[in-house]
């Protein structure tokens, strides 16, 4: 039996270099384009160090999507619905570029390769969408909703959704004021919570 491979020691901060590297070229030329030669010569790494470590470009996307992602959303707890959601949205609206244009081109080949979509779902939707849905289950603890409430379910699908959907409808990034404009009128209304004066931008309400 021939024995496995064995990586080569990277230091956590070029490791982060080498992601940066691949998900930067993802972002500028896609997935079918993006080759380890690319990011080899991008990163000042030679190609061989690469394959080394992951073996292949699925397995070295996979592992700049999960070694690149921050805490996200999962620390936001304002005390509301409202300013928890009013959080979301200046979150998306500060990584809706780089965060969008990874959905987006990784979108294709994410369909042809189930590894790739099961990152792709881990590390840039679930996160978000369980982060809002602790939100919501909070609210209905407080008593903000009721627990049954119909429009509850559609939350997370509808913000992480719109900062992707506007850049392919319109030309246009998501940005805060468009995010919170469309919780204060139609999110806040649909689920019976006031939306009360806007906060300025930063601020945790």
């Amino acid at each position: 039996m021939t024995p496995p491979q064995r990586r080569s020691k990277i230091t956590p901060e070029r490791e982060l270099e080498l992601y940066e590297a691949a998900l930067d070229l993802l972002r500028e030329a896609g997935y079918d384009a993006l080759t380890m030669e690319g990011v080899a010569a991008r990163s000042r790494c030679g190609k061989s160090t690469l394959y080394r470590q992951w073996r292949t470009k699925p397995q070295l996307v996979a592992a700049a999507l999960r070694g690149t992602r921050g805490a996200g959303l999962a620390d936001v707890d304002t005390g509301s619905l409202a300013g928890d959601l009013r959080a979301v949205a200046r979150s998306a609206a500060a990584g809706a570029g780089r965060d969008t244009a990874l959905t987006h081109a990784l979108g294709h080949a994410a369909l042809q390769n189930p590894e790739l979509l099961q990152v792709l779902r881990e590390t840039l939707l679930q996160p978000g969408a369980e982060a809002i849905q602790a939100m919501i289950d909070r609210a209905v603890a407080r008593g903000e909703i009721p627990a049954d409430h119909p429009a509850a379910e559609f939350v997370a699908t509808q913000l992480i959704g719109l900062t992707r959907a506007r850049m392919l409808v319109e030309g246009r990034q998501a940005d805060e004021d468009y995010l919170i404009r469309f919780l204060e009128s139609s999110v806040f209304p649909a689920l019976g919570l006031c939306a009360g004066p806007r906060a300025a931008s930063g601020s945790p309400s």
